[in-house]
């Protein structure tokens, strides 16, 4: 009587692990092991606290690529690890919110980056939207004016990031952080930051609404609108000691998703560049993430493209090469 070979056993394949990472000196005598937050295709983002033990860092690593030859792969590092780091440092020099750069080692591939607290954009918009199908159009006023006020704040932050020469390279809402304003402190720098700005007119808040309420929207108007600003403003009322009371109680107990400063993360791919053309391609990404993460809350980006215009001297060429940039985008879809 024979007996069948017994099968051989499988092998189980094998767990994928994360580059291991030696702790740089900065972070060496954190009692806390770095937390890993993301991994993408050239970097990988961990949690950290730096110095002591409250202070949390985003720690910015890119592993060496074993499919690229040493020499070359240390140069590429060091350059782009170095031109994110300029771009980080221009920017908050020339007053724009992004995190500062607070240590790194282009030879050993990190960067240490000041710790945004709050949630993305895309998340605040996710939960938008939710609501908005939820409530459908019960109490949708308030809700739909901070909506308004917060596509405001980017496209003032997106239009000032252009206005110093520099394009993201790769701006979607998910590298938009909404950074809440700290307890107990009035805040007026947003005042200070949009003298020159214009608020929404009512006209344009009520067509944003009718859109919405349609459950629709094109873009096609938005370079039109964005380039019309008013040439009047009601003036400000004067602020009295109970106006600012009122305004702090608004900032602290308001909507906590929707209030705050808009920062901008993730440079890995930015450039120092006055070229139109980058800047429209910018802002077309940004437009195909709204339609592609956030179809309901599409309509909300001519508000982003308006403020971007009354923002940023030179938007009136960028938003017409952006028209351009459009239709090639249309033909590529078109031809798969």
């Amino acid at each position: 009587m024979t007996y069948a070979p017994a099968p051989a056993p499988t092998a189980e394949p094998a767990p994928q692990t994360h580059p291991t990472l030696t702790l740089p000196a900065p972070f060496a005598t954190s009692p806390d092991p770095p937390s890993l937050l993301t991994q993408g295709a050239e970097a990988i983002i961990y949690k950290i606290s730096f110095l002591t033990p409250s202070t949390s860092c985003a720690l910015k690593y890119r592993p060496p690529k074993p499919y690229r030859h040493p020499t070359l792969d240390k140069r590429l590092t060091k350059a782009r690890l170095l031109a994110e780091a300029r771009v980080l440092v221009k920017c908050r020099r020339e007053g724009v919110r992004v995190p500062a750069v607070l240590a790194a080692d282009w030879e050993a591939g990190w960067v240490g980056l000041e710790w945004v607290e709050g949630g993305t954009v895309r998340g605040v918009l996710d939960g938008w939207v939710h609501r908005e199908e939820k409530e459908g159009a019960e109490g949708e006023g308030g809700k739909e004016k901070e909506m308004l006020d917060l596509m405001m704040r980017v496209g003032r932050a997106v239009g000032r990031m252009h206005e110093i020469g520099v394009c993201h390279g790769d701006l979607t809402t998910s590298n938009l952080m909404l950074r809440p304003f700290k307890k107990g402190k009035a805040k007026r720098e947003e005042k200070d930051s949009t003298r020159d700005t214009v608020a929404p007119t009512q006209s344009s808040r009520e067509a944003v609404r009718a859109q919405l309420a349609a459950g629709k929207g094109t873009v096609s108007a938005e370079r039109e609108t964005a380039m019309t600003a008013e040439s009047t403003a009601p003036a400000p009322a004067p602020v009295t000691q109970d106006t600012q009371e009122g305004r702090e109680k608004e900032d602290t107990a308001g909507s906590p998703t929707l209030a705050g400063d808009i920062v901008l993360i993730d440079f890995g791919l930015a450039t120092q560049s006055s070229h139109d053309e980058d800047r429209a391609v910018d802002l077309y990404v940004l437009e195909r993430a709204f339609a592609a993460t956030h179809p309901a809350a599409e309509p909300l980006f001519r508000e982003v493209l308006r403020c971007y215009g009354e923002s940023y001297k030179g938007a009136r060429v960028v938003l017409k090469r952006l028209e351009e940039v459009r239709m090639r985008g249309r033909k590529r879809s078109m031809l798969g």
